[in-house]
């Protein structure tokens, strides 16, 4: 099974950081009733419990623009995943319904204010993806885009060994090779958080994705938390 772990540089520079990670199989569909059911009325209660507090004054993603800015990213002209799902949410109302993988992923990024990636890992180069600054010489193909692009150097990516991204500037937006597509059956799932309560935040997340996809993805494998002192997780 693949790996996931963050680099020595990115300990150093965010000692903060937590992540909860799964490793293993799926099998994806489209979104069963309940879970569309589901789905719905969480938004609606995010929606309530946010009421008309800026996003800006969320902890969790006051952090993720903090870490943003140390590696000179502006947080307002690019958003954190989670911070992109809740100002659509706030705005618009509502987040349509995608497939089962991604409603998953999209539910419990807006319940915690955490970013969800579920990384489809079919095309993995090497034993697993890092979380690392990059050289720029690395290749990220964005969804909708036929032509690969290269990222700023010192920016923070997901990347095999391969030099292929998988996510860019951290949790902004996920390569279109490592979306979830029907067919994904290889997955690398993370939710991660830099602020306070980050610890306590991520481990509910986390478990919250286990039972989730383990329900209605048959999701097969492996689970655990990633941290500055711990950083690296074998499935």
């Amino acid at each position: 099974m693949p790996t996931f772990h963050y680099t020595p540089p990115i300990t150093a520079a965010f000692p903060t950081i937590v992540g909860g990670v799964m490793i293993g199989t799926v099998t994806n569909a489209p979104t069963p009733d309940d879970l569309k059911a589901a789905y719905i009325a969480g938004q609606q209660a995010v929606i309530a419990r946010i009421g008309s507090t800026p996003l800006s004054d969320l902890d969790s993603l006051a952090a993720w623009r903090s870490a943003f800015r140390l590696f000179n990213v502006d947080p307002t002209k690019y958003r954190s995943a989670a911070e992109a799902l809740l100002r659509r949410l706030t705005k618009q109302g509502d987040i349509p319904s995608i497939n089962t993988l991604v409603d998953v992923g999209n539910m419990v990024s807006i319940r915690y204010g955490l970013p969800v990636a579920v990384l489809d890992v079919r095309g993995l180069v090497g034993e697993g993806i890092a979380v690392g600054f990059a050289a720029g010489d690395e290749t990220f193909y964005g969804i909708g885009v036929e032509e690969g692009e290269h990222p700023e150097k010192g920016e923070v990516i997901f990347a095999d060994e391969g030099g292929n991204i998988y996510a860019r500037r951290w949790c902004w937006r996920q390569s279109k090779g490592s979306a979830a597509q029907p067919d994904t059956t290889r997955v690398i799932v993370t939710v991660e958080g830099h602020h306070g309560s980050a610890q306590a935040d991520v481990t509910a997340a986390l478990n919250d994705l286990q039972q989730l996809l383990t329900q209605y993805a048959g999701f097969s494998g492996s689970a655990g938390i990633v941290s500055a002192r711990e950083p690296r997780f074998a499935g």
